[in-house]
């Protein structure tokens, strides 16, 4: 049976506040061709049946990003105005966006990345991919927020200038907090363009994370887009409140979050498999000529943190992202410097390890080791 779908733009209305900046709050809204569109693509082509796309190409015309418009065959960068101000936009908050026409219909496919400053890896990943990527040989859109926290970008934080976290406050409000504000306007001017989303992230502070998709297995997009991306390791969830990976799926877009590797570092190898699995998933969708590479994945619904226990003093592994574990094998240890007393840290169950701190002075009750276990 062939699956066919048509991809169609909802501009916003004058005035409605979705373009950014100013305006009432707005609950996220999804347009049926995005959702069934992309359940079409994914499941027709894991299955294996042929994808029937718009007829005409004369059908496929211009698209309008957060007041931005991009003709077929046409890439086009700019800033978006993230908050107004009294004195005009504040040129410091505002973010970079790259999209991507393809000469071809099809779907739009947002890659964001940079939600938290400091997790560079994905800005590299998001880079290569959109400077790899022609309109002429792309069918749909490809939509690109290599930086979406550019101030934390700028001073190498994790957070905005007040302190909070931006991955906590979507859909956003244009009236609430600083991150709100942010949120919403990327949100409603940019992300709700998306036929699908990969937000590219890495472990937080002095911790780093075999790299891995998590999703929302529920979501039958969803999942397809995590298999399709292939790097091996697929973790259960729909994401913390807040999360633009959560706002997304409540929406009713499939999304994934790729993490891997830590902060602060350019890491080529994560870098790498984040562009292949970012490519094998365009491919999925026929928005490339490519044929993605089919790996298998290990899925994870059940996770546990090792946490240091009853010790405080010098943290040291004996494992590496990656590594299966048996239940009483010794992880690493935790020396107290004054005493010279050391504390073993032990595997609690068999498992794999998905992520972990890196060697770093440490407190009672601080996560260790992530352990996966009982894959399917």
């Amino acid at each position: 049976m062939q699956a066919s779908f048509r991809l169609e733009i909802d501009p916003p209305a004058p005035g409605d506040g979705r373009s950014g900046g100013a305006g009432a709050p707005v609950k996220p809204r999804v347009r049926p061709f995005a959702r069934m569109g992309i359940m079409a693509l994914l499941a027709s082509s894991l299955m294996g049946a042929p994808i029937a796309m718009a007829d005409e190409e004369s059908d496929w015309s211009e698209i309008e990003v957060a007041g931005e418009r991009v003709e077929p065959r046409e890439t086009k960068r700019f800033f978006v105005d993230m908050v107004r101000t009294i004195g005009g936009n504040s040129r410091m908050l505002d973010t970079f966006v790259v999209v991507t026409r393809g000469v071809r219909p099809g779907p739009t496919l947002c890659l964001t990345a940079g939600i938290h400053g400091d997790e560079v890896n994905g800005i590299e990943v998001a880079h290569r991919v959109y400077a790899s990527t022609s309109a002429d040989e792309l069918s749909g859109t490809l939509i690109a927020v290599p930086a979406v926290n550019m101030p934390g970008l700028r001073s190498g934080s994790r957070y905005l200038p007040d302190r909070r976290d931006l991955n906590r406050a979507f859909p956003g409000n244009p009236k609430g907090s600083l991150a709100s504000r942010l949120a919403h306007t990327l949100y409603e001017g940019v992300i709700r363009h998306c036929d699908a989303l990969i937000d590219l992230h890495t472990g937080s502070a002095s911790r780093t994370n075999l790299p891995q998709i998590r999703t929302d297995l529920e979501s039958e997009a969803a999942y397809s887009m995590a298999r399709s991306f292939g790097v091996g390791v697929v973790l259960a969830g729909r994401g913390p409140s807040g999360s633009l990976r959560r706002a997304v799926l409540d929406g009713g877009v499939p999304s994934v979050i790729y993490e891997a590797g830590g902060p602060l570092r350019f890491e080529e190898n994560e870098i790498a498999l984040g562009v292949e699995g970012v490519r094998n998933v365009m491919a999925e969708m026929q928005m490339i000529a490519e044929t993605p590479e089919h790996k298998p994945s290990e899925v994870y619904r059940k996770t546990t943190w090792v946490r240091a226990n009853d010790v405080i003093g010098v943290f040291l592994s004996e494992r590496k992202p990656g590594d299966y574990v048996k239940e009483g094998d010794v992880l690493g240890t935790v020396t107290d410097p004054l005493t010279e007393e050391t504390a073993e840290v032990l595997a609690p169950r068999d498992g794999r390890i998905i992520g972990m701190a890196v060697p770093q002075m440490v407190l009672p009750g601080y996560g260790l080791f992530n352990l996966g276990f009982d894959p399917e």
